[in-house]
């Protein structure tokens, strides 16, 4: 009996299609990020709202006249703007972004967002909200789910001084359905001015030794100004509910800590991704329980050292949603984005909370608000001093050690 890559689970044909839709796109050079905020507001419509604001879980100290946040120095960009950052930052400060941004050929066509108004799906408006929600946080190192774009995101931001890699599902729901800008994919971009890449893998995950359709993306980064390295992964597993695909995401989750245990060696790991899964399933407490790579929850950590709790109660600190739409079967609100961060040789300063039920509005996400029906996660981070020697990335990673969990 032959087992067949588990992929998007559909006879129809592939409709053939390539990354092109924004090959007509102009951006200027240089742009600060308040001209860009500012471009993108314009070019989606003055009448739209802004994005909805948000707020660092460590509040802003005034003190002196100085908007400083755990040493990350806050502004408001402008008055269309939400609160915002420019990082008056360290060597080994750094700030993790992570999103699921929403596939532009599934969140129009497939996912049946009942509620969200079909202008405020469309690329034209969604495309601009997209590049806000990112630059103006100023991450330092993004993490992306679900990109479809590649191309576009790629243009606007490496005029923001970025870099960015892409790696596609193998057999990509988006590829059977009319007007797709071929596959969708994970996505890793960094800062050029204080990041340089020394290596990235790539890797479909397996289950019990047999291909899926998750990918993930594991980046060598190391910082200009110290030469300390890290190791960048994210991945976006197996959706829908049931006991059979809290299953398989477990195992994909095995699969991916292998990956990422073969590459980094004694480097500090950030691991960003949608898990599709709630705190309470076996793949959270696989990724915290996986010794070799010693992983903790960011947002879980901070909240709970917060309230001064004992860590070991990780999921139950966890955000109470990091995603909230409405779908024909239903309102789903729920934690599924995670990021997880070596806790022995990083400390996580702040993160950036989410807006409430009132301020996301009734019909919730996707909306004219925000663009993407997953919220995005935004971590400040200081790197430890090393205590041991780097261990060199090897020439290929593609296959994890045979390990048993």
């Amino acid at each position: 009996m032959y087992l067949v890559r588990m992929g998007s689970f559909t006879s129809a044909p592939q409709i053939k299609n390539v990354d092109y839709q924004d090959d007509k796109l102009e951006i200027t050079e240089g742009m600060s990020v308040s001209d860009l905020v500012e471009y993108c507001r314009i070019a989606r419509g003055d009448d739209r709202p802004q994005l909805v604001k948000r707020k660092f879980l460590k509040p802003i100290d005034r003190l002196n006249g100085s908007d400083l946040t755990d040493g990350f120095k806050m502004l408001k960009l402008d008055s269309i703007s939400k609160t915002c950052s420019e990082p008056s930052l360290t060597a080994t400060q750094l700030r993790v972004f992570q999103w699921n941004m929403l596939s532009q050929t599934l969140g129009m066509h497939n996912d049946g967002f009942v509620r969200c108004p079909v202008e405020a799906l469309t690329w034209d408006c969604r495309r601009y909200q997209l590049i806000e929600e990112i630059v103006q946080n100023d991450p330092d190192i993004i993490c992306l789910q679900e990109v479809d774009h590649f191309k576009f995101l790629q243009k606007i931001l490496s005029a923001q001084g970025y870099e960015g890699v892409f790696f596609p599902k193998p057999d990509s729901p988006c590829l059977y359905i009319n007007g797709n800008n071929g596959p969708d994919g994970c996505a890793v971009f960094y800062k050029k001015d204080r990041l340089e890449m020394v290596n990235h893998f790539t890797r479909i995950l397996e289950v019990w030794r047999v291909q899926s359709n998750q990918v993930a993306i594991a980046a060598v980064l190391r910082t200009r100004d110290t030469n300390q390295e890290l190791c960048v992964t994210t991945t976006h597993l197996k959706a829908r509910k049931g006991a059979l695909l809290s299953k398989l995401r477990n195992e994909q989750g095995k699969d991916l800590l292998y990956f990422i245990d073969g590459i980094a060696g004694n480097r500090p790991v950030i691991l960003c991704g949608d898990f599709n899964a709630e705190p309470i399933e076996p793949i959270y407490s696989t990724v915290l329980n996986y010794k070799p790579l010693g992983l903790a929850s960011a947002y879980a950590d901070l909240l709970a050292s917060e309230e001064e709790a004992n860590a070991e109660l990780s999921a139950t600190y966890e955000p109470a949603y990091t995603t909230w739409k409405i779908r024909e079967e239903g309102e789903v609100c729920h934690t599924i984005d995670y990021v997880f961060y070596s806790k022995d040789k990083v400390t996580v300063k702040n993160c950036l909370m989410f807006p409430s039920g009132e301020e996301i509005g009734v019909d919730r996400t996707p909306s004219f608000l925000y663009p993407s029906d997953h919220f995005s996660l935004l971590c400040d981070i200081e790197l430890k001093p090393p205590t041991e020697s780097i261990q060199t990335v090897a020439t290929s990673s593609t296959q994890p050690p045979n390990h048993q969990l």
